[in-house]
């Protein structure tokens, strides 16, 4: 009988923690988040209407996958809005796009260091894809999300440099190459790309952040911000690229 009992605990005690472990389910986005959208997301002001109700489609399935928790302070609209335009924006052109690598997404109040704590030395990381017991969760500094939607010209956005990450992870190798994006026909051409840049970048000769210098995966999330942040001055200084990028993304914005 005791067995019994502590047999029917158990279940329920998984029950209750599957269903909290869940996304939240969403019905229909807030009609507060289109003046948000507009006022903050640049890539979403320039779409159609049209586009504009599909955006807002995909950002409600993403968050019918995906959890996004505030870690030392209480989330605001304006936080899951940011987080969740960021994942929309690579990915908009796709039709029925699931990160299938991603459960959570970790809001952090400033930036961390390596032993993920937000005080104390060395706190210079802005955001990060999690690995072992962090793996399909996303990690990001509130302070860098928001930095990423108010600076217009620096060409960066650490969220969906963290995207673009995870859309790299998809094939099973973080190494800047998107084969899910990226067709065999392009592979030695985009290498090709890719190393002339980053040897522009390394020899300061190059308007693409140094960051992107570093190896080719981060090579890929870094231009990949200068393309969604700055796509007219991407395209202007950086043709040949951002055509490939554009091939890529199947890309709609102006």
């Amino acid at each position: 009988m005791v067995y019994i009992i502590i047999v029917i605990f158990v279940c329920i005690a998984i029950y209750f923690f599957y269903n909290n472990s869940k996304p939240q389910k969403i019905i229909s986005i807030p009609k507060t988040w289109h003046n948000l959208l507009l006022k903050h997301v640049m890539f979403y002001s320039k779409l159609s209407p049209e586009e504009q109700l599909q955006f807002q489609e995909n950002m409600r399935m993403f968050l019918m996958q995906t959890r996004i928790e505030a870690v030392g302070f209480k989330i605001e609209e304006l936080d899951t809005v940011f987080v969740t335009a960021s994942a929309v924006i690579p990915v908009f052109c796709f039709d029925d796009w699931e990160y299938t690598n991603l459960s959570t997404v970790l809001i952090y109040p400033d930036n961390f260091n390596a032993n993920l704590e937000f005080e104390g030395e060395g706190r210079n990381i802005a955001g990060l894809v999690g690995t072992g017991r962090f793996d399909n969760q996303m990690i990001l500094s509130r302070k860098a999300l928001h930095h990423g939607f108010s600076n217009k010209t620096d060409k960066g956005n650490t969220a969906i440099h963290e995207f673009i990450h995870l859309i790299d992870k998809l094939d099973g190798d973080v190494d800047g190459i998107p084969k899910i994006l990226l067709s065999n026909t392009y592979a030695i051409p985009w290498l090709n790309l890719v190393h002339e840049k980053m040897e522009a970048i390394n020899n300061n000769t190059s308007d693409i952040r140094n960051y992107g210098g570093t190896n080719q995966q981060e090579f890929f999330a870094v231009a990949s911000e200068y393309f969604f942040e700055r796509p007219k001055l991407f395209r202007r200084k950086h043709p040949e690229l951002y055509k490939m990028m554009s091939d890529c993304f199947c890309k709609k914005a102006k």
